[in-house]
């Protein structure tokens, strides 16, 4: 039905692609936490209650389908309503001009915020959603539900900015001209906007400058020499 295109082995492909992006995230996240470290003293570490972020960014995926690297688009959208737990929504787009093939993502889930370190935000997320496969030369279009594992670093710029460095594992399920199902490999590097950055939580310290002491009622000031 699909040519010469077929779903690639998975074992030698997932250890070869897998050691590949997690030797990329290692180094961002070490990158990001060295940062951190550096920058970390002059930003607030407390509460992450109540943080919205909205963004976007570049993507490439390994699609588990033909043999080649796919690059593509992501916007994403977190919402943190406890110190260590939040909700994420996903949206990846990602496509090959040459041969019309694509896959396109829709995902929805919790994410856990782990230790932070000075402006780097490690996190873990386990997503829900359907993946789209669009076959090459459009020979078919079809949706399969997929489950999404994954995790990355927020690295805060600054109060109102965050830069992302993002990897998900997804399992997308077995149907129509997939029957062994597929497991796409997609890493993301992107930027996203913080609101109610003007609040505590993002601000930077500002020390106020102290009052001169006042002298107690009914005590004269001390006399000035001449």
């Amino acid at each position: 039905m699909h040519g010469s295109y077929r779903k690639l082995e998975r074992p030698s492909f997932l250890l070869n692609s897998l050691t590949c992006s997690l030797r990329y995230a290692l180094l961002g996240a070490l990158l990001a936490g060295y940062g951190g470290f550096a920058r970390g003293q002059s930003l607030v570490t407390a509460s992450r209650a109540g943080d919205i972020q909205v963004g976007g960014g570049f993507t490439g995926v390994r699609p588990d389908y033909g043999s080649t690297t796919i690059k593509g688009g992501t916007f994403y959208a977190d919402y943190d309503f406890r110190r260590h737990i939040g909700v994420e929504l996903d949206f990846h787009q990602v496509s090959d001009s040459q041969t019309q093939l694509y896959e396109r993502s829709y995902e929805v889930g919790g994410r856990y915020l782990l230790k932070r370190y000075g402006a780097a935000s490690p996190y873990i997320k386990g997503l829900y959603g359907r993946g789209v496969l669009n076959f090459p030369h459009n020979e078919g279009n079809i949706a399969y539900n997929m489950f999404v594992g994954g995790g990355g670093v927020d690295f805060r710029v600054k109060s109102w900015l965050n830069v992302r460095a993002d990897f998900e594992y997804q399992d997308w399920r077995s149907g129509p001209g997939i029957v062994h199902g597929l497991t796409p490999l997609v890493g993301t590097v992107g930027a996203a906007y913080r609101f109610g950055s003007d609040k505590l939580n993002g601000r930077r310290w500002v020390l106020a400058e102290p009052k001169p002491a006042k002298a107690p009622k009914g005590q004269a000031s001390a006399p000035t020499a001449n």
